[in-house]
């Protein structure tokens, strides 16, 4: 039923646009979508060509607008989420300086080095607790310090810097802003203050003037530049509402983004493993306030209403997928069967599964895969069995967090999505045992443009923050006490072996 929601996912392989109903259920046919690549190298770059993407959104808005025909005309609203944190320049012309760079890129490494020893242990806690994020290479104090070391070129010819989202909006509707959930994940906004990080940036070689206007997604941008409204004038007086970070609509997607807990008093958590993968609750404005960043865990914003918590690792369907591809493995079947029948960590192998790095809950820039204990008598689904508990374990630790976080008598539900975890009822299982809490699988496909048709319809008063549609749910997998107390064993070992390398690491 209309009115309809127009969701814009600008995603790390592709863009999508789907068409959503008022019940949050995406309009038949109408959806389309277009792949790209990242720009990668040794040194560590990991970009895009800023107007590739541009065309990309172009392009699946023509092809449901398309799909839509008359129904395209009772579009109340678009919504965005992007892939964060991402950071471009450009010049006073709106050309771009530089390409966006990603999360991923870590030829920032070094700069990152240098920030956390310029501060030294309390200057780095009083910045994540201010700012919500750690010092890393996904972030962009190390970023900015990193262009003016080694690019200082490319500052001096930038006008403004922007993320993906708001260049595509400016691009579209000739107005600059920066929405507070993306904002929250460059590691430059005050998550108490909802403004740019006055510290941060007496340290870093950018000025306040240079970073968008900072908004909520309650203020949308209207009036489509003549190019746009003459192409698609079904949106040329729709609201498009600034961009979120594409974890804060999964959340929202997931059932785990409404503003307080279900009645009952049951806070959700939403688990999402594809390549990489994310554990994250929503805590209430209140709740940011008073909260102190737990170690290892970020706190990010959804708007001024609602904050988010977790921690996002490196490791996910990554580790399957490279065991997959190098191991002389079996059939899916075949594998199947073995995780869910081998007795756990029967192998004697730890795995520390950073095939490309760390990030929560230990941020170690140069983390890389370790694995310890195999022999000549080491078959390789015994070592998928392992690497796969290895990713399982760092969301131990990131749930850990979480909940120590929480009032001692807080309830939790686990909501798991994302490609990688949905495809193997074995690791769903897997996960509640070593959690030892029961995991609910979603049916949901696209939990992030779900989201983004929520987070629409709560701007038009169709839903409420502190009332969601209910996700589609399948199996839910309920922990084995037994299998538990061995994976807690392991989990020890493992944080042992963490710490024993790193300190080698650290001579």
């Amino acid at each position: 039923m209309p009115p309809y929601i127009l969701t814009l996912d600008i995603g790390s392989s592709s863009v999508r646009a789907i068409l959503f109903d008022t019940d949050a259920r995406p309009v038949s046919g109408c959806i389309a979508q277009v792949g790209h690549n990242m720009s990668t190298s040794e040194e560590g770059s990991a970009s895009f060509d800023p107007n590739k993407l541009l065309d990309g959104a172009i392009n699946v808005i023509d092809q449901v607008l398309a799909a839509a025909g008359p129904r395209a005309n009772e579009i109340a609203g678009v919504t965005t989420a992007t892939f964060v944190s991402n950071i471009l320049g450009v010049d006073q012309h709106g050309e771009p300086t530089t390409p966006i760079y990603t999360y991923a890129d870590t030829r920032n490494v070094q700069a990152a080095t240098e920030l956390r020893s310029q501060l030294g242990p309390s200057g780095i806690r009083t910045a994540h607790d201010r700012t919500g994020c750690l010092i890393h290479t996904s972030y962009l104090p190390a970023r900015f310090r990193w262009l003016q070391q080694s690019h200082p070129h490319l500052l001096e010819k930038t006008t403004h810097w922007l993320s993906i989202g708001e260049y595509i909006l400016w691009k579209f509707l000739g107005q600059r802003v920066a929405g507070f959930s993306v904002a929250s994940w460059t590691g430059l906004l005050d998550r108490r203050t909802l403004e740019w990080d006055a510290e941060w940036l007496d340290q870093l070689p950018i000025n306040v003037e240079q970073l968008s206007p900072l908004v909520d997604i309650d203020q949308p941008l209207t009036g489509l530049l003549p190019e746009w409204g003459k192409r698609w004038p079904s949106l040329a007086s729709a609201p498009w509402y600034p961009a979120v970070g594409d974890g804060a609509a999964a959340n929202v997607g997931s059932g785990a983004g409404m503003v307080q807990p279900d009645p009952a008093g049951v806070q959700q958590i939403a688990l999402t493993i594809g390549t990489t993968g994310a554990m994250r609750m929503v805590v209430d404005a209140d709740g940011v306030e008073d909260l102190a960043t737990p170690d290892g865990l970020w706190l990010y914003r959804v708007d001024r209403q609602r904050g988010l918590l977790g921690g996002a690792t490196t490791e996910g369907g990554n580790v399957y997928a490279w065991a997959r591809r190098t191991l002389q493995l079996p059939d899916s079947e075949a594998i199947e069967s073995a995780l869910s029948n081998n007795i756990p960590a029967s192998h004697g192998l730890t795995v520390l599964p950073f095939i490309a790095g760390e990030r929560a809950p230990g941020w170690d820039d140069d983390a890389r895969a370790s694995i310890i204990g195999f022999s000549l008598d080491t078959d390789p689904l015994e070592l998928l069995q392992a690497s796969i508990e290895g990713v399982c374990y760092r969301f131990a630790l990131i749930y850990q967090r979480i909940a120590e976080s929480q009032p001692p008598d807080t309830q939790f539900q686990i909501m798991a999505g994302g490609g990688a975890i949905l495809q193997s009822p074995a690791w769903l299982q897997l996960m509640a045992d070593v959690l030892n809490h029961p995991v609910h699988a979603l049916q949901e496909h696209e939990v992030t443009a779900r989201g983004l048709a929520i987070i629409g319809l709560e701007q038009l008063g169709i839903v409420q923050k502190t009332e969601h549609p209910v996700p589609l749910l399948g199996t839910t997998y309920h922990p084995d006490p037994q299998r538990h107390e061995i994976h807690k064993a392991a989990i020890t070992r493992q944080v042992e072996m963490y710490v024993r390398l790193k300190k080698n690491q650290d001579l």
